[in-house]
């Protein structure tokens, strides 16, 4: 990873830190829920998704500052996913990012209400941007709410513990991480691709590598949490086996593991190219997200 791209992630998850913080701290709102929710917004993160989705407005001519509300309005989704993914009922974690998951900080109750009031204000959020045409944000709110929705990344957690203690195959673990994990990443890259201006025919080419980038972002995270550094990661190391959660590692051990990645990396080089975008910081990014440690 080059000293100048080091410096753009870091500015970009600067950039949309400071924004997710002062979006929620402008609410008038009771200010215990506010409060959990800044507490797992400013927990950090590599904001993977407003980056994406800034990235892909710029690859197709557009500005990053007019997709980056809607991209902060993606992170509290993804934070409120994070959230209700820690609580007991579901992987009953007690640490995120190296700091104690919500409800260990607060209460169940809370962490519950601080996750719907990140889903239903992200919403309300793109609603409000005057920026935006109303056939925008009707594109925009109606891929988002299908993609961490019921036929969405809620539908890839649901798959995902019915796949908790029994062996899934390759195709069942690719669709579990398709929805779960690929779909956010979907509005991000298709997202940002329409704001910034990219034809209908390169929207469909950009699904595919989106469809690419999110098995590689997952398959990594399986990795790590076999052979990661716990403090480098922010969580415990080996929680998926603990969970009994179907892995690519446990599904094709760990050198499988790393060879279906790079085959994916690959079919992601490659939609790029169909895509007219191959050179583009996005394939910056997908070598990041391979070879990412934490």
């Amino acid at each position: 990873m080059t000293n100048n791209f080091s410096t753009y992630l870091a500015e970009r998850q600067q950039l949309v830190t400071d924004e997710l913080i002062k979006q929620i701290s402008n609410l008038e709102a009771p200010s215990r829920l506010k409060d959990s929710m800044l507490y797992s917004l400013e927990a950090g993160g590599k904001r993977l998704r407003p980056i994406l989705m800034m990235a892909s407005c710029e690859s197709y001519g557009g500005n990053y500052k007019s997709v980056l509300p809607v991209a902060i309005a993606l992170e509290m989704i993804h934070t409120y996913s994070l959230i209700h993914d820690d609580l007991p009922a579901m992987d009953d974690d007690n640490f995120r990012r190296g700091k104690p998951t919500n409800h260990r900080k607060f209460d169940e109750a809370t962490a519950i209400l601080a996750g719907d009031g990140l889903l239903t204000y992200s919403f309300e959020h793109i609603v409000s941007l005057p920026h935006l045409s109303s056939e925008q944000k009707l594109f925009l709110i109606r891929i988002l709410s299908k993609a961490s929705g019921p036929t969405g990344m809620v539908a890839g957690q649901v798959l995902d513990m019915e796949a908790e203690k029994v062996d899934s195959s390759l195709a069942e673990l690719e669709q579990i991480h398709r929805l779960k994990t690929g779909q956010l990443i979907n509005f991000a890259i298709v997202g940002g691709a329409f704001i910034g201006g990219a034809t209908k025919e390169q929207l469909e080419s950009i699904e595919h590598f989106s469809n690419y980038l999110g098995l590689i972002f997952q398959v990594q995270d399986d990795i790590l949490d076999v052979t990661g550094d716990q403090e480098t990661i922010g969580k415990p190391v080996g929680s998926d086996e603990g969970n009994y959660k179907s892995t690519y590692p446990k599904l094709l051990g760990i050198e499988g593991a790393i060879k279906k990645k790079n085959d994916y990396v690959a079919k992601a080089k490659i939609a790029l190219y169909k895509a007219g975008i191959e050179h583009s910081v996005l394939e910056e990014l997908t070598d990041y997200l391979s070879n990412r440690n934490y």
